[in-house]
């Protein structure tokens, strides 16, 4: 890899005030990264103090709504204007919004869940992978889901969102495989992060019950990326017994079964 007269690499995360992205931003620390930290929200002025060690590592904070193509080339000229090549990128940003795709759901909302998880990570990737092309060295880091491998009933949009960000780190894998970039696919079950409040699930059996930690799924993503791994199941064993059984069942069992976790109501 690239490495800079400080003698450290450097690397960015999108969505990383708190949650996964917030711990995979640590991973990154910990292991010697300068950083630049990309949200849309203001904790991630916060998060970029609390990452900062002892002064020995740069952690740069850029506030932008990557919902926008505005914010996505704001974020890009912040990341120019450092003049350093990327090393590492995490492309985590992401939102969902659940409910009756047919009764309970604003259009607005279910745009905004597709500009974030889709259109901005095509947007930044298509401005940061070329440069990491051409320079032949590189690491990204796509957060997918489990969720993109089962229809989402009562999540329809979200989990078709991570569906296409899963089909498209795998594409793009394909395509540099001979390049020097490596292209990882991280895939968190239920986290313990705001996500579910968020999105508005907080009475559903899956937003109401114990989920993983953001801390030892961002550690497994991040040991995956290094390694070039195409993808990560990560966090409990349980996550990982999910991930494994939805290889095998057929999509009407697993819609059945998200309807058990995502249903409105279904909070016990």
């Amino acid at each position: 890899m690239t490495q800079t007269s400080n003698g450290r690499d450097f690397a960015v995360v999108t969505g990383a005030s708190s949650g996964i992205g917030y711990e995979l931003a640590r991973q990154f620390v910990e292991n010697g990264y300068d950083l630049l930290i990309a949200a849309e929200d203001d904790g991630i002025e916060q998060a970029a103090v609390d990452l900062r060690r002892d002064g020995q590592n740069q952690v740069t904070a850029v506030r932008t709504d990557l919902a926008t193509y505005e914010g996505v080339e704001t974020l890009y000229t912040k990341i120019r204007e450092t003049g350093r090549p990327i090393d590492a990128i995490a492309l985590n940003a992401g939102r969902g919004i659940g409910g009756d795709f047919t009764g309970d759901t604003d259009l607005k909302e279910e745009l905004n869940v597709i500009d974030v998880n889709v259109t901005s990570t095509v947007h930044l990737a298509k401005r940061v992978l070329p440069d990491m092309v051409a320079r032949g060295s590189g690491r990204v880091l796509f957060t997918s889901s489990i969720a993109s491998e089962m229809p989402g009933t009562y999540q329809a949009v979200y989990n078709a969102s991570k569906s296409f960000v899963q089909s498209f780190a795998e594409a793009v894998r394909a395509e540099t495989k001979d390049t020097g970039v490596t292209i990882t696919s991280l895939m968190p079950g239920p986290t313990e992060t705001n996500f579910f409040h968020r999105a508005e699930m907080d009475d559903t059996r899956v937003g109401s019950s114990k989920k993983d930690d953001p801390a030892q799924v961002a550690e497994q993503g991040f040991k995956a990326l290094m390694k070039g791994e195409e993808k990560v199941v990560a966090g409990s064993v349980m996550t990982k017994v999910q991930g494994a059984a939805s290889k095998v069942l057929p999509d009407s069992v697993k819609a059945k079964m998200h309807e058990k976790m995502a249903e409105p109501g279904s909070a016990k």
